[in-house]
């Protein structure tokens, strides 16, 4: 996957993530809560691969 798509992908992740957060929250459902916040990490962690993959690019382009 390109730094753009990862990315991309963890915003969304992110927005679902909290978006079942606050569902789980308002139906007292700590499973989706749960799940919520999974989501959300999942989406911190693509994020995250992306940026390193960009830096990673910076690096190489400057050698």
């Amino acid at each position: 996957m390109g730094s753009t798509t990862d990315k991309a992908k963890g915003l969304v992740n992110e927005g679902v993530g909290k978006a079942k957060q606050g569902v789980g929250k308002a139906t007292n459902s700590p499973g989706l809560y749960g799940e919520g916040i999974a989501q959300e990490r999942k989406g911190e962690t693509q994020q995250f691969a992306g940026k390193t993959k960009d830096a990673v690019k910076d690096a190489v382009d400057k050698m």
